[in-house]
């Protein structure tokens, strides 16, 4: 599955595909699918002969794959600027899914969620080349063959999770080390045969259960008998009765240990500070970090420039002219003001947006955002809104000189089958 991935990466063979053959290039130079195949293998292998007896060992285990996991999603975070970052996206948000061993109950839901995530960002791939560049639909189909495939494979063989031998000896982080890279040595001699199984000493002995299960059912059959041994709780002792005892209590659960917190441990590390962003960086404005900032202006625009707005807060910016397209990229409380776009304004993973069009825009974009106002002109009233994962969304069309009017955009829908498809439309809701 994977080396189809890099074929078709390779194939694409163009300069504005460096980034993604750098990728995958880097991916085989560092033996990284490797390692990640031959740990997992590792895993299936050792998780029938052995077990796991305490979470923090669970977590050393999985340490090796967590590493290259974050590795991957590093890259995809150093390059937040390049023209190919949904291809990155996709890849980031989905490689989770390899740590699918860890899920103890339904794994293949959890690949299929990890799916879902690439399909995302791979849906706007097929939208921006579906019909100019067929090479990278082909890019997008194998790769998400990965998780398909991955999905089958855990249906058949792991639906409810990998089961750990409660019996066997207890797994260490040396068992489960990839093989070196390197030439093969040549096959060891026939190992000696191995030491018998190991049991736990906590583990409950088949006498001792039987013997516990005879001493309760003897306790349930003594009938009304058995609240005999219960001890007698006068009035002065029952705290409905007795204030004093409720205040005391109040005052004993403040004070537990086990209820009040650490402030050493409950208190959050602070933010990496970022340095503010307001530079042209080849064709693409870079907006970035800006916080409380409200004199943000890009003036000297032109019409093949794509503005690139990431992590700002309590902002406001203005664009003036006309750019290809916008992007707002986890924002929060952010001011955009802008005159035309030829392309696209896409508002993602952001809150309390509100975006003002003086001129035209044909289309704008809101995903996993709560809160976006957005203001229209008279010049971009045929602009077409797509909304998904997102709510409190208003649309202000002018009327009049100096007024709007304030329009929701749906939240709630209703289908019903019509006898040969599914028809869909927003909910009424009287009040």
């Amino acid at each position: 599955m994977l080396i189809d991935v890099h074929r078709c990466t390779q194939s694409l063979g163009t300069v504005t595909f460096t980034l993604v053959r750098h990728i995958f290039l880097w991916v085989k130079s560092s033996n990284f699918n490797r390692k990640l195949h031959d740990w997992e293998f590792h895993v299936r292998l050792k998780a029938f002969p052995t077990q796991i007896s305490q979470l923090t060992e669970m977590a050393d285990l999985l340490r090796p794959l967590s590493d290259q996991i974050q590795e991957v999603q590093s890259f995809r975070e150093k390059n937040r600027g390049s023209s190919l970052f949904n291809h990155l996206s996709a890849v980031s948000e989905s490689i989770p899914a390899l740590g699918w061993v860890a899920v103890c109950q339904k794994p293949g839901p959890y690949v299929k969620e990890m799916n879902d995530a690439a399909m995302f960002y791979t849906n706007r791939v097929l939208k921006d080349y579906k019909d100019t560049d067929p090479r990278h639909v082909e890019w997008v189909r194998s790769y998400l063959s990965i998780w398909t495939e991955l999905q089958t494979y855990i249906k058949e063989h792991h639906t409810t999770g990998l089961i750990w031998n409660k019996t066997g000896p207890v797994a260490t982080p040396s068992m489960f080390r990839a093989p070196s890279v390197g030439p093969c040595p040549p096959p060891p001699p026939p190992p000696p045969p191995g030491p018998p199984p190991m049991f736990m000493d906590d583990s409950p002995k088949p006498d001792d259960t039987s013997a516990q299960h005879s001493a309760l059912f003897a306790q349930l059959n003594q009938g009304e008998a058995i609240t005999k041994g219960l001890k007698h709780v006068s009035d002065e002792q029952k705290t409905h009765k007795n204030p004093n005892l409720r205040s005391q209590e109040g005052r004993t659960h403040q004070g537990s240990p086990a209820k009040s917190q650490n402030p050493s441990s409950s208190a959050c590390a602070p933010a990496k500070k970022h340095s503010p962003v307001l530079e042209l960086e080849g064709k693409k404005w870079r907006v970035e970090h800006q916080e409380k900032s409200h004199d943000l202006v890009i003036e000297e625009t032109e019409l093949r420039q794509v503005v690139y707005v990431f992590s700002c807060s309590n902002s406001t910016l203005q664009i003036k002219g006309k750019v290809n397209s916008i992007i707002v990229d986890n924002c929060k409380k952010l001011g955009l003001v802008f005159d035309s776009v030829v392309g696209i304004v896409e508002v993602i993973n952001s809150r309390d947006i509100q975006l003002q069009v003086m001129g035209k825009v044909p289309t704008i974009s809101i995903n996993k955002t709560e809160g976006c106002h957005v203001y229209l002109s008279k010049d971009s009233l045929d602009c077409e809104i797509v909304s998904a994962k997102s709510s409190e969304m208003n649309v202000l069309v002018p009327e009049g000189e100096d007024d709007y009017r304030e329009f929701p955009i749906p939240e709630q829908f209703k289908t019903l089958w019509d006898g040969s498809s599914l028809v869909t439309e927003p909910t009424k809701i009287a009040g």
